[in-house]
């Protein structure tokens, strides 16, 4: 049987865990009814919340939002979300220090014409 809490489930232990939708609004930096609505409408947290929450609360990014941060296997490969996803689907794509692909991805044919070609100028 799964123990694993649905992603609701989660966000209630976090409310639970951090004293109350207040509380849990404080950690987010956002107003109550704003924790309010997600309980209400949405059921599930804002993903750029969920590092904060997890941080605060203990509960993982992987029950509050399995589905930006899965456990497992993507496309075969095992996966951890603690490293970025695409370094697992892309692990050779060349990139420099910041993260953007090399010279060599963005031009076409050496000719100065962008990687999309003459007709998206």
């Amino acid at each position: 049987m799964d123990c694993t809490p649905s992603p609701f489930e989660a966000l209630e232990l976090a409310r639970d865990v951090a004293g109350g939708q207040a509380s849990l609004a404080r950690i987010c930096g956002i107003t109550q009814p704003s924790v309010w609505k997600w309980f209400q409408s949405s059921k599930r947290l804002p993903a750029e919340h969920v590092l904060a929450v997890e941080a605060a609360t203990g509960i993982s990014r992987h029950e509050l939002r399995p589905d930006i941060y899965p456990r497992g296997l993507v496309d075969g490969v095992p996966y951890d979300a603690s490293e970025p996803l695409l370094d697992v689907i892309l692990p050779n794509v060349p990139s420099n220090r910041n993260g953007t692909f090399d010279g060599r991805d963005r031009h076409a044919n050496g000719g100065g014409e962008r990687f999309y070609g003459a007709a998206g100028r």
